[in-house]
């Protein structure tokens, strides 16, 4: 089945291009470390997935191209088509000549009903080109005024138009230092009406991907493609082909839909967070060995200590025992920072896939009481390499701490009248907090 990703302000553009860059890249690398027969499966699958094949031969990208200004889609169009492996379809953009000013009600409230019947068209006529679709994978910035209002909008659109078809945003959280000095705001309000519409929520947060450029890819002077290029090769070993079975003798038919019945388990949880593993320069791969009983333990510790990247954990952070009365989680008892898992789901993809043990992910204390960790724990393997990494691992779990940070943004009424000159008024900012404030509640009470 077909992914149509639908790339919205400059953001979402720009990450858009990396991740097709990345999986092009991922099936034109060596044959990754499997037989050619396990390597053609991958790249018919891979195909299907993210390109359509047309009279030239070069694959073309299932995506819509949303921004309010033209230069970034220009440049996007541009750039794809001079790689040779790749390109955008031409007719598959909408750009007008003045931007959202960083405001997220002008791009909800103004852009979004102006230019509905023509997005809506390009989305249609995308999807049309599928000859299954599984959904939508909208790729967005909560800072700015035309990924964050103008991608609530398209994706409400989306779920209307297209009621059973999945839907999964990727959400890039801003810097906490701020690019945009009414970010908190136009955060706010996206994850709360994205809540409404998305069956979930994938979120990057900046600061986390700046610090994986800077401790564990050695850059120096780190660049917002370098940000994005991080951003795209973990994607990418997400939606790249995999065996959801064990044994399974196809790849994945319905990407967006395994991996909604994985990780969703309650449609209040649907905030999504990514851990890759192992994450170096591309000219270090060459001198480095790994194995499958070392990284799964630092993935493992990852996630208990709630810990970005595998440099830092924190190995103190222990899961509760069970047996000795489990405090509530308003109790102060409860194993410091310890974090509680509803769903995880482990991405294994290179050699030697048949000797992991992934045992100590089904251990009942990493999950709350009310699932059986049979249920909650998916694993899901493929003996071909990623881009060029010899073995590696990726761990998607719901998100707990990323919506208080959202909440603890909102400090002052500034600003307010920018945002009611479009339209939004000030219950709006209350329906949006209440509405977060619950699904807060509700990560807290696990």
């Amino acid at each position: 089945m077909s992914i149509v990703t639908v790339q919205l302000g400059q953001c979402g553009n720009q990450i858009g291009r990396e991740v097709f860059n990345a999986v092009c890249g991922d099936v034109h690398g060596t044959h990754g470390l499997c037989s050619k027969k396990e390597n053609d499966s991958y790249h018919d699958a891979c195909k299907e997935r993210f390109f359509s094949e047309e009279e030239s031969e070069v694959p073309v990208a299932r995506a819509v191209l949303v921004d309010m200004e033209p230069k970034v889609i220009s440049q996007t169009l541009s750039i794809a088509a001079r790689s040779g492996y790749w390109k955008y379809d031409d007719r598959s953009h909408f750009c007008q000549k003045q931007g959202s000013g960083n405001n997220w009600a002008n791009g909800y409230s103004v852009h979004g009903p102006r230019h509905k019947e023509v997005i809506m068209n390009l989305v249609q006529k995308e999807a049309e080109k599928c000859d299954r679709l599984s959904g939508f994978f909208t790729i967005t910035s909560m800072a700015g005024g035309t990924g964050s209002g103008l991608g609530a909008f398209v994706t409400q659109s989306l779920r209307d138009a297209f009621p059973t078809s999945f839907i999964l945003n990727h959400v890039i959280w801003p810097y906490g230092t701020g690019e945009v000095i009414v970010q908190n705001y136009n955060s706010v309000l996206t994850l709360s009406h994205l809540y409404q519409s998305a069956d979930a929520l994938l979120v990057h947060e900046n600061d986390v991907i700046h610090k994986i450029c800077a401790q564990l890819m050695n850059i120096k002077q780190i660049s917002f493609r370098d940000v994005n290029q991080v951003i795209a090769h973990q994607l990418g070993s997400v939606f790249q082909p995999t065996y959801t079975a064990e044994g399974g003798l196809h790849y994945s038919r319905n990407p967006l839909g395994d991996l909604m019945e994985t990780l969703v388990p309650h449609p209040e949880f649907k905030m999504l967070g990514l851990r890759n593993i192992p994450q170096m320069p591309e000219n270090s791969l060459a001198y480095s060995t790994f194995s499958w009983p070392g990284l799964i333990k630092h993935l493992r510790q990852m996630l208990i200590a709630n810990a970005k990247m595998e440099e830092g954990i924190d190995w103190q952070v222990r899961p509760p025992r069970l047996g000795s009365s489990i405090p509530s989680s308003h109790s102060t008892n409860k194993p410091l920072y310890f974090n509680t898992s509803i769903a995880n789901l482990v991405i294994l993809r290179g050699k030697d896939l048949h000797s992991v043990d992934l045992g100590s992910f089904r251990d009942p204390s990493l999950y709350t009481s009310w699932l059986n960790p049979q249920d909650a724990f998916n694993a899901w393997k493929t003996p071909r390499a990623f881009n060029k990494y010899e073995k590696s691992a990726s761990l998607l779990k719901p998100l707990d701490n990323v919506v208080g940070k959202a909440w603890n943004m909102f400090a002052s009424k500034a600003y307010i009248h920018q945002y009611t000159k479009f339209g939004i008024e000030e219950e709006d900012f209350l329906d949006s907090f209440t509405a977060l404030e619950q699904v807060i509640s509700s990560y807290t009470s696990l």
